[in-house]
């Protein structure tokens, strides 16, 4: 066809050509620029061509110091079969693996950062699950940190608990020996255990574990997880080696009037827990039950205990973050597939997740702030057109939203902070998202318009804004994408910027929150790495702090002050986009992503 005169052709066979001699080119060593070493053998590429598909390689090539030398990449942690499946995948579009090359496949795709290669080995696995693999396959999911597989392992264990807890897997699982307290005729809930330090055993046919042990009191109060004598786990993570502390109760099931069997990960380790109830203490019996296959598990009384923080339902980065009526806001933000409209709504006291109305746009890369009891949106990007100009008002009485009056220039990655009654947002980035913003511009709630303010001194965008003191503060950010440590802060009074000190580390895409005067900045990006260091100012001294680092990177996550605590929520940590939530002991100097919770 020539519509208007131009000559127009496609041929349908050119891509597939091409893509076939490529992949020839490779493996006869053909203008080959890469060379990766895997576990000893030497495998030949095209930089360009796996820097289009692997964020891990892009990055490496990009920093190389010669881009027009042969790069040299080790991957000694990997299968070499496995990355010759991932070379043809990158090449062809075409994956293919034998069954039993499917979890390295997994593996070196989460090393290169090949998502969807990742995702379609996790969907085939999934499809070969069965009772009597379901528990190996958790303890992949869990070791490849892969909540969403994790969490469709452990539903079918759910649904599936008592045939699975025949199988051989399962038996060869820890068990864990438990407390029990009964209700005395006197109406007192009491320890079933003597209580001069004692061990009491109450009677069991099978290592089905019917045992109560009583210790001395320990001074640190912690919890203790020991293995038994004949080769069980000796360590909380030796069974999975979990960095991240799971603790989670994955499937219970009612077995009798009074027991109950449930599957449980404690502090890594996947255990069996029988849980047996009584309504009066029984006298010891005159043989002890087999521990041959047991852990125990020690616990005081009327203690507080640690669990992990509930999670967000949606992993979020680059999302908004506020404090309304005692309670965390997180809205919108990405992941890998979308923007979100989702609004999650996060009770402290009962460590609980719900959703609020979703917002009218999808829209990430953007802050908000609480102005008049009502929460402001403004800005950001949708994640498929131009930054976005619209902004929307959520009202908790009605559960809803209504749009505001528009921003006079599209704004992305701009900070947003109410400030005298007054909206602000300030920098962010040009319509095409090469460089940064002096823009200041503030929004009257009662006039409903948007007017300019002074300009910052430094061009600007994912900067940290927060109010403290009177004054609105714009901390770090980066200029085009050069990261920033400049401070700059604006008084309202004279309309007037001022740069005061510097942070420690440069850094965009952090998050701010205001404790005890002073301001807590963590997370971010440092042109290399997403980071976890704080850092506090304090403006009576005008001087950073570097203080304790956060348990996990986070770049574009949420950090905002709830009561007398600062949480961070979301964010990207550099492999994954996050749903976790950590929170900061100002007088330990810590973070932690546990909450406390009273049992018996």
């Amino acid at each position: 066809m020539i519509p208007n005169g131009y000559l127009m052709f496609e041929d349908e066979n050119f891509i597939e050509s091409s893509v076939a001699k490529l992949n020839a080119l490779r493996k006869s060593g053909q203008f080959c620029d890469v060379r990766l070493q895997v576990c000893g053998h030497e495998m030949l590429a095209h930089r360009a061509v796996l820097a289009c598909c692997s964020p891990y390689l892009f990055e490496i090539f990009n920093s190389d110091s010669d881009p027009h030398g042969v790069s040299h990449v080790k991957l000694d942690d990997l299968n070499p079969e496995a990355v010759e499946v991932l070379l043809n995948y990158a090449y062809t579009a075409q994956l293919k693996a034998d069954k039993e090359l499917v979890k390295d496949v997994y593996s070196a795709a989460k090393k290169l950062k090949m998502d969807r290669v990742k995702q379609v080995c996790g969907d085939y696995l999934l499809s070969r699950m069965d009772v009597t693999s379901c528990i190996s396959y958790r303890n992949f999911a869990s070791c490849m940190g892969d909540s969403r597989l994790l969490n469709k392992v452990d539903a079918y264990i759910q649904e599936h608990l008592l045939q699975i807890s025949e199988e051989e897997e399962f038996l060869k699982l820890p068990r864990l020996k438990v407390q029990t307290l009964y209700y005395s005729a006197d109406h007192k809930l009491l320890d079933g255990n003597p209580l001069d330090g004692q061990a009491e055993v109450f009677g069991s046919d099978d290592d089905h574990i019917q045992f109560v042990q009583k210790k001395p009191p320990r001074e640190n109060g912690h919890k203790q997880i020991s293995g038994s004598s004949t080769g069980c786990l000796s360590s909380p993570n030796a069974s999975m080696q979990n960095p991240k502390h799971e603790w989670k109760i994955v499937a219970s099931e009612k077995t009798s009037n009074n027991t109950y069997l449930c599957l449980a990960v404690l502090d890594g380790t996947f255990c069996v827990i029988f849980l047996h109830g009584r309504n009066s203490p029984q006298s010891s019996p005159t043989s002890t039950p087999k521990l041959s296959k047991s852990l125990s598990f020690e616990m005081q009384p009327d203690e507080l205990l640690e669990k992990p923080m509930s999670p967000m339902q949606y992993a979020r980065s680059g999302l908004g973050t506020a404090e309304m009526n005692g309670k965390l806001i997180a809205a919108g933000g990405y992941n890998r597939e979308e923007c979100l409209r989702t609004v999650e709504c996060y009770d402290p006291r009962t460590d609980h997740w719900s959703f609020l109305a979703p917002m009218r746009t999808p829209r990430a890369r953007f802050q908000m702030a609480v102005l008049m009891g009502q929460l402001y949106v403004v800005g950001g990007s949708n994640g498929h057109s131009d930054d976005l100009s619209c902004g929307e008002m959520y009202d908790p009485s009605i559960d809803d939203w209504t749009p505001v009056p528009e921003l006079r220039t599209n704004r992305c990655n701009a900070g947003v902070c109410a400030l005298d009654g007054k909206l602000y947002i300030v920098g962010g980035s040009d319509p095409y998202g090469q460089k940064g913003l002096k823009n200041c511009d503030v929004f009257d709630p009662v006039t409903k318009s948007w007017t300019s303010c002074a300009p910052l001194n430094i061009r600007r965008h994912q900067s940290a804004v927060c109010e403290l003191g009177g004054y609105l503060y714009i901390i770090g950010g980066a200029e085009s994408w050069n990261c920033l440590n400049t401070v700059e802060r604006y008084n309202p009074e004279n309309n007037t910027w001022t740069l005061i000190a510097p942070m420690n580390v440069a850094r965009r895409g952090a998050g701010v929150a205001v404790l005890d005067g002073k301001l807590f900045v963590g997370g971010g990006f440092d042109g290399s790495h997403a980071i976890s260091c704080v850092e506090m100012y304090d403006p009576t001294r005008n001087e950073w702090k570097v203080m304790g680092n956060m348990t996990s990177p986070r770049s574009n996550a949420g950090i905002t002050t709830v009561g007398n605590t600062i949480y961070a929520v979301g964010g990207f940590d550099g492999n994954e986009f996050l749903n976790t939530v950590e929170v900061y002991n100002l007088e330990l100097n810590e973070w932690s992503p546990y909450t406390k919770i009273f049992q018996f």
